[in-house]
Formats: structure tokens, C-alpha cells, sequence
């Protein structure tokens, strides 16, 4: 449960943090998976805000003039700054799909690329591919460990892209007898998530 004043008479107002910082949601509490109303559904839309740039406060609208106060410098709430520039809107969009059609699983050469280069994902960092997509689809790219890394739409459906795995650009044509790209998910249609 959150501590609020309410529920926990010691309980101390975070002025300012970042939407990003982890801590933030800790202490928000944990909410279901589409949320309430309570404090860890508002962490997480400032968390969503933050990816356009934006600044987000949390505050009590049954404060009077809560908003004009705000404007004004009063410190009613919790003000959240994004941690980073702002996503580009197709990348906004990218992230924001709730529609994954399967899985491709990364060694570590490839997520450390994804994540430290911004790079597209070749086919030869590949090293499982799991569920029933097709060209265009919307698949996660996990770590060995299961974690997520990245989220794109890929350039081959999944029985093609079982058959590159682990395989080099060079090889695709060789082994799907075509090249529609030399990239599983070109970085333009990847986001690091």
C-alpha cells in the first residue's frame, strides 16, 4: 500500500524526481496491471508522458485553484521531469503497441548493440524465435534471460525468421532463395524499450 498522510501520519511528500526513477514506483505501490486510479497508475502515465518530454505533477485536484496554483510556482504535488530527450513520435508509437505477435530471444553481442548503438537487429544475434507472426507484425526482443530489450516490426514472418536465426545478412538470400531486407527489424522500426 502507498503511504499516504491518510494511512501513514509520518509520511512525506516527494516534491520533485525523475518519471523514469524506479524508487518512484517502489514506493507507489503496486497497482494491477491496467490500474485503479491509485498512485502507481499516475507514475506510470507521467512515465508515458515523460517519453513526448513532458513535465507531469501529481496533485490533489480537490485542492482549490489546484492547477492555476501550480502554474503559479506553489509546490502542491509531486512535479516529474522526462530523464531523457524526448522519443521521436513513430518510436513513441513503437513502444506504446500492445499488440506482440511473438518473441525473438538475443544473444548478448545483440543487445548490447540494440542497447549501446541504436543499430538494427541482424539475423545472426538471433538465437530463438518463438510464436506465429508474420512480415510487419509487432514482435519483443527478450535477453537469454527473458527480459525485454527492444520492440519492432519484423521483416520476415516467423517460419523465415526460425530459418535465419543466427544466421548472417549475407546468407538470407542463399537460404530463402529472396532478400526482402538484410535486417530482421531495421532500427527505424525498433525501439529499446
Amino acid at each position: 500500500m502507498t503511504p499516504t498522510p491518510a494511512i501513514t501520519p509520518n509520511a512525506q511528500m516527494i516534491a520533485e524526481g525523475r518519471a523514469d526513477d524506479p524508487r518512484l514506483a517502489a514506493v507507489a505501490g503496486s497497482g494491477g496491471a491496467l490500474g485503479r486510479g491509485g498512485m502507481s497508475t499516475k507514475v506510470r502515465a507521467a512515465q508515458l508522458a515523460a517519453r513526448s518530454g513532458a513535465v507531469t505533477v501529481i496533485a490533489s485536484g480537490r485542492q482549490p485553484d489546484v492547477i492555476s496554483r501550480i502554474m503559479a510556482g506553489e509546490t502542491l504535488g509531486t512535479l516529474l521531469r522526462p530523464d531523457q530527450v524526448p522519443m521521436a513520435a513513430r518510436k513513441r508509437w513503437l513502444a506504446g503497441q500492445l499488440q506482440v505477435r511473438g518473441t525473438l530471444v538475443l544473444d548478448a553481442g545483440a543487445v548490447k548493440v540494440l542497447r549501446d548503438k541504436g543499430s538494427s537487429l541482424l539475423a545472426v544475434g538471433v538465437r530463438d524465435v518463438q510464436g506465429g507472426f508474420k512480415r510487419g507484425d509487432m514482435v519483443v526482443c527478450v535477453d537469454e534471460q527473458g527480459a525485454s530489450v527492444a520492440k519492432g516490426l519484423v521483416n520476415y514472418g516467423a517460419d523465415e525468421a526460425r530459418q535465419l536465426a543466427g544466421q548472417p545478412s549475407h546468407q538470407i538470400e542463399a537460404i530463402l532463395g529472396y532478400v526482402e531486407a538484410h535486417e530482421l527489424i531495421h532500427r527505424d522500426n525498433l525501439v529499446v524499450v
